[in-house]
């Protein structure tokens, strides 16, 4: 599939203007790991398939919030990145919702290519673990 060309964000704060903060009453509610770490879980808006599961500190938030596409917080290299800058298989925010609890995120996008940086399309493709199938009473 031929990747799209660098998309154009439009960027919550103006140019030459310091960013803003992740808004206070959303910093609140967050309930952070002991890295300071929110998990982050991204599905396909339309078809509400599950993409894959990243991590997310204030930081990641703000920038996921103002400026249309998903930023992560990487465990393994301490730096944030962007889904799609090197891949080219982007990520654009359709809704952001906090869950009961505060500790996680629930991320709509319309994914353009790979979610998974194994180049499956969800990070659970053929993934699959044994387990006994449950079943309610009737």
């Amino acid at each position: 599939m031929p990747q799209s060309p660098e998309p154009q964000s439009t960027p919550v704060e103006s140019a030459g203007q310091p960013p803003l903060d992740l808004p206070a009453d959303v910093a609140a509610r967050l309930k952070h790991d002991a890295a300071g770490l929110v998990a982050a879980i991204i599905q396909q808006h339309d078809s509400k398939e599950v993409l894959m599961l990243g991590w997310m500190d204030d930081e990641a938030l703000r920038r996921t919030l103002s400026e249309g596409r998903v930023t992560f917080y990487s465990r393994s290299r301490q730096e944030y990145w962007r889904k799609g800058d090197t891949s080219g298989h982007f990520q654009f925010v359709k809704s952001v919702a906090l869950d009961c609890d505060g500790d996680a995120l629930l991320i709509n996008v319309d994914q353009v290519g790979a979610a998974c940086h194994t180049g499956t399309t969800t990070c659970f493709d053929g993934r699959e673990l044994a387990a006994v199938v449950g079943h309610r009473d009737a």
